[in-house]
C-alpha cells in the first residue's frame, strides 16, 4: 500500500453522496429493495427545504453509507467527465448474485449477469453494481426481513468516475491520498478493517450534467485526530481545500482534484447516535442546531417518509 510521506493514513471509504428527485422512491429503492438502513433523516445544510437522506448497514458504518441530497422534482442528470458513474457493493458469492438478480426482477428491475458480479440500475438511472466481496472486508450488513443474511450486502466495495486521460496514474491520490495504482486506471485504498477498489474509465462523448441518478461527491474516512494534517497536506499540493465543517455525524473538508470529482475527507466520530437511539435510527426528523427554529416548517412541508423498519415493526406487532 502506498502511504504519504508524513505517515497519514486514510481509513478507506466514508461515504458516497448522490442527488434524487423523490425522496419517497429513494427510501423504498435503497431501504426496501436492496434492504440497507435508513440510518437519519435530516436537511441539507445548505438547503434545509432538501432532504439529506442517509443509508448504510445497522449502524451507519463507515464504508457502508450512501447518502441523498434530495431536490424533489430535480430533472435527471448524465454522468460524464469528472464524475462517478457507478457504485459497487459486495455480497459474498454468487449465489448471492443469484438471488439478488431474482429480487430485482420480482420488483420491476433489470439486470445484467457477467462474470462474478450483477449490473443493474436504481429508478432514476445511477449504476450500480453487485461484486463479490473483498474477503479482507469487514462485513457491514444491514438487516431486512425478505433479505437472508447470507445473501445481503456486505458495504461498498468500490466506484468507478470518468475522468480524461483514464489511464494516467493520478499523482494526487497516489503521492498524496495514499492510493496503490493497479494500473489500467484502477486503484486500491486499504483502510484498518477495509479495501476500496477505485478506478478511472475514458469519458462518453456527451458532456456530464448534474442532476437525479448522479453522484454528487465521494468521501473518504480519517481517524478524527488526522483531519486538520489532511487539510494541510492538501493545501501544500496547491488544491482549494474548505475549513473543516461539522456535519452533526462526522466532520468534513472538501477539496476537488485535478480531474474534476469532488472529494471530502471526514472523521469517524461522532457517529449516528449522538442523537436517537441506536435502535430508533432514521425514525424522526432530525434538524441541525442552525435551523432548528424551522422545524415546524420543515415537518409542514417536507414530504412524509415511512422508515420501513417502523412499517416492518408494526407489521410484526399486528401479526
Amino acid at each position: 500500500m502506498a502511504t504519504p510521506g508524513d505517515g497519514l493514513r486514510l481509513d478507506g471509504l466514508h461515504h458516497i453522496t448522490m442527488i434524487s428527485g423523490d425522496a419517497r422512491m429513494t427510501v423504498d429503492f435503497y431501504a426496501d429493495v436492496l434492504g440497507l438502513r435508513l440510518v437519519k433523516k435530516t436537511v441539507n445544510f445548505d438547503d434545509p427545504s432538501a432532504y439529506h437522506l442517509y443509508f448504510g448497514d445497522e449502524i451507519g458504518s463507515p464504508g457502508s453509507i450512501l447518502t441523498w441530497f434530495d431536490f424533489a422534482g430535480v430533472g435527471r442528470g448524465r454522468a460524464g467527465a469528472g464524475m462517478i458513474h457507478r457504485i459497487q457493493f459486495g455480497v459474498a458469492d454468487d449465489d448471492s448474485l443469484d438471488f439478488w438478480a431474482a429480487r430485482l426482477r420480482v420488483k420491476g428491475y433489470a439486470s445484467t449477469r457477467r462474470d462474478g458480479s450483477l449490473l443493474f440500475e436504481d429508478f432514476e438511472g445511477l449504476s450500480l453494481e453487485l461484486v463479490l466481496a473483498d474477503p479482507r472486508n469487514r462485513s457491514l450488513r444491514a438487516a431486512h426481513p425478505e433479505v437472508p443474511a447470507e445473501y445481503a450486502i456486505l458495504g461498498v466495495e468500490g466506484a468507478r468516475a470518468y475522468t480524461n486521460r483514464a489511464w494516467e496514474e493520478a499523482g494526487l491520490l497516489t503521492q498524496t491520498l495514499g492510493f496503490t495504482h493497479l494500473g489500467r486506471g484502477e486503484y486500491a485504498l486499504a483502510g484498518d478493517d477495509r479495501q476500496f477498489r477505485w478506478a478511472h474509465d475514458p469519458p462518453p462523448v456527451l458532456r456530464g450534467r448534474q442532476g437525479a441518478g448522479t453522484v454528487h461527491h465521494i468521501a473518504w474516512a480519517t481517524p478524527d485526530a488526522d483531519q486538520l494534517a489532511w487539510q494541510q497536506r492538501i493545501s501544500e499540493t496547491g488544491l482549494y481545500v474548505t475549513d473543516v465543517r461539522d456535519r452533526d455525524y462526522f466532520r468534513s473538508i472538501y477539496f476537488r482534484e485535478p480531474r474534476g470529482i469532488l472529494l471530502e475527507i471526514a472523521t469517524h466520530a461522532p457517529g449516528f447516535a449522538v442523537d436517537e437511539d441506536p435502535d430508533h435510527l432514521g425514525e424522526e426528523l432530525r434538524v441541525p442546531e442552525m435551523y432548528a427554529h424551522l422545524r415546524r416548517q420543515l415537518l409542514a412541508t417536507l414530504t412524509p417518509l415511512v422508515n420501513p423498519r417502523i412499517a416492518q415493526r408494526e407489521q410484526t406487532a399486528g401479526s
